[in-house]
């Protein structure tokens, strides 16, 4: 099966995601690969991730900020079609 980049956005709500120790525990749990920003008190997290499918991405995108930050909240996905 081949693979294909997904691009999307989650918003997050919860501890700041920029801290340093979050930041560190955010790649060992395979999320090098993402974006954090925070814009006007609104945190996200940019991903840009191969995977065979946009679900699979979006999945494991979502355990490793579990993982990372249990008290975290993903309260909207945006995902980039264009990708």
């Amino acid at each position: 099966m081949s693979s294909n980049v997904h691009r999307f956005t989650m918003t997050v709500e919860g501890p700041d995601l920029q801290a340093c120790d979050t930041l560190a525990a955010l790649f060992e749990a395979g999320l090098g690969d993402a974006t954090i920003a925070r814009r006007e008190g609104v945190q996200t997290v940019e991903v840009c991730r191969e995977a065979p499918s946009a679900a699979e991405a979006l999945a494991a995108a979502l355990l490793g900020l579990n993982q990372a930050v249990p008290h975290a909240s993903v309260v909207r996905v945006d995902v980039d079609l264009e990708h």
